[in-house]
């Protein structure tokens, strides 16, 4: 164990997670994918070691600082790119079902590959749009917990992820330093597509002291039937009051 890995173990127990050296040893297996395969992909402008166990695995991993995972068998990952925050979360947590929806094919040959060397059971790589995606009855109402990890708009995000969930499960978005704004604009797309935000938590990332904020919503419904819009509008016509 070098001193970046040194560093990440005690960051981690700092918060209660412990990892094991197989569970360490997968994360080295993970970072060295990701430099192979950036180099064909451009899956991450992140590529300094000590930066990706900062900024992707132990940033992908706080959502579970603010969520017990022990409490959720199935997720569901958003436009994962390269993974994350699922694939880091379910290296820590071996009880998770994982489903991962990404849109470009290429990310997700890289995922099932990634996936494979890592030894990872029921992890799921689909590759389609999320709008699609959701209106599948195997995906759809379907997962105790839905992430996305800053790839959209609150408002935009909540119309992608909220139709993947269960009844009383929770979409967790990991956001940015500023988000009063878009909490405010997400009001309406949050209500109408029956959810609630029922915590909302300020992290500093460590050493760099980067702000990061993790947004709980609980899903209180079932998705509306005509929700989410076909594919395309979500950006162009964010759900808005008015």
């Amino acid at each position: 164990m070098d001193e970046i890995q040194r560093n990440f173990v005690q960051l981690l127990k700092e918060r209660d997670i412990l990892i094991s050296d197989n569970q360490l040893a997968q994360f080295e297996l993970y970072y060295k994918e990701l430099i192979e395969w950036n180099n064909k992909l451009n899956l991450t402008a992140i590529t300094e070691r000590e930066q990706v166990y900062l900024k992707h695995f132990y940033d992908s991993l706080s959502l579970a600082f603010y969520y017990d995972m022990n409490k959720a068998l199935s997720i569901a990952d958003i436009g994962s790119g390269a993974g994350f925050p699922s694939i880091p979360l379910r290296i820590i947590f071996p009880h998770l079902k994982v489903t991962i929806v990404d849109s470009l094919n290429k990310r997700i040959i890289f995922l099932k590959e990634l996936v494979d060397k890592l030894e990872l059971n029921n992890v799921e790589c689909i590759h389609g749009r999320a709008e699609d995606v959701s209106r599948m009855p195997a995906y759809r109402d379907q997962f105790d917990l839905v992430t996305a990890r800053a790839v959209a708009k609150l408002s935009v995000l909540n119309e992608l992820c909220l139709p993947f969930v269960k009844k009383d499960g929770h979409f967790i978005a990991m956001k940015g330093s500023e988000i009063e704004e878009e909490l405010l604009d997400a009001a309406y797309s949050i209500s109408e597509l029956k959810g609630k935000v029922v915590q909302v938590d300020r992290m500093e990332l460590p050493s760099e002291h980067s702000i990061r904020h993790i947004v709980v919503i609980k899903k209180r419904f079932a998705t509306p039937a005509k929700y989410p819009r076909k594919a395309g509008l979500l950006n162009k016509n964010p759900l808005t009051k008015g």
